[in-house]
């Protein structure tokens, strides 16, 4: 479906990206860690149209869009979730959601769009006509997520989704991507959480200093004790740590309250 060949972003004279080369099939969900300022929100901001790649070439769906607009993104079937969710916070949630099916082919789905959003996060069923802004960060989050599926696209952008959020939040957000995964919609994900990132995932990406320098299924690459302590943030008492909070259904801490989301060598940058 999407495919990255060699492909650089620079601010100015800084080269963000470095000749990154990656690939998402239909209905796949693949997760980007990495240390800070490794480039994830570039990467995944680049897919996204908001960022010009200067250098090779990237495809979705057979079709180069490397030079297309950035607003044309959207109606190729890209949507993202930003980090920080940037809502509009003195409207109130429908009209936020509705801002997502602005397209011809999305807002003649609004009503079933808008119903389907209601039941993956019953909480905002209720709360349609509160300003945005009146929400916790928890449903602020379910509320960008929320605008992007309006849009109904092929593909799903998720910047840091467990950003600031308490764990149990954490775990909802986490469910609802599983549910819109399983719905056959491909997801992008960057996430400081490196335990839910790579329990959730099929394939995983480790980035470090804009250059990919793994690739392969989350237990191959948690299997290298390497990857774990240099670029995972894990070591072996992590990993057990986090192997069983997944067993349980509850997000594994790394040191962090209980008050916000764990926080990783992968954090935000």
């Amino acid at each position: 479906m999407l495919e990255l060949e060699s492909i650089r972003v620079a601010y100015g004279q800084a080269t963000a990206l470095w000749d990154v080369s990656l690939s998402i099939a239909k209905g796949e969900l693949l997760c980007i860690v990495g240390p800070n300022s490794a480039g994830k929100s570039t990467l995944i901001n680049a897919v996204a149209g908001l960022h010009r790649i200067s250098a090779g070439r990237m495809r979705f769906e057979g079709q180069d869009i490397s030079r297309l607009a950035p607003h044309r993104f959207c109606a190729q079937g890209i949507a993202l979730v930003p980090e920080g969710r940037r809502l509009f916070t003195e409207m109130t949630v429908r009209e936020n959601l509705e801002l997502g099916s602005y397209l011809r082919a999305a807002r003649l789905e609004r009503a079933r769009s808008l119903e389907h959003v209601c039941a993956l996060f019953p909480a905002l069923k209720e709360k349609l006509e509160q300003p945005a802004g009146s929400l916790s960060g928890g449903q602020q989050q379910m509320v960008a997520i929320g605008r992007a599926l309006m849009a109904r696209p092929k593909l799903l952008l998720l910047d840091e989704p467990s950003l600031g959020l308490a764990p149990s939040i954490v775990l909802d957000l986490f469910t609802a991507i599983r549910r819109i995964h399983a719905e056959g919609i491909a997801v992008l994900l960057v996430e400081q959480n490196v335990g839910m990132a790579l329990d959730v995932a099929e394939r995983a990406a480790v980035l470090e200093e804009g250059r990919i320098v793994a690739l392969g299924r989350p237990d191959d690459l948690m299997a290298r004790p390497e990857l774990r302590r240099a670029y995972l943030g894990l070591d072996a008492g992590d990993e057990a740590a986090t192997s069983n909070a997944s067993a349980r259904g509850v997000p594994a801490a790394h040191g962090d309250s209980a008050g916000a989301a764990p926080s990783t060598t992968a954090a935000r940058h």
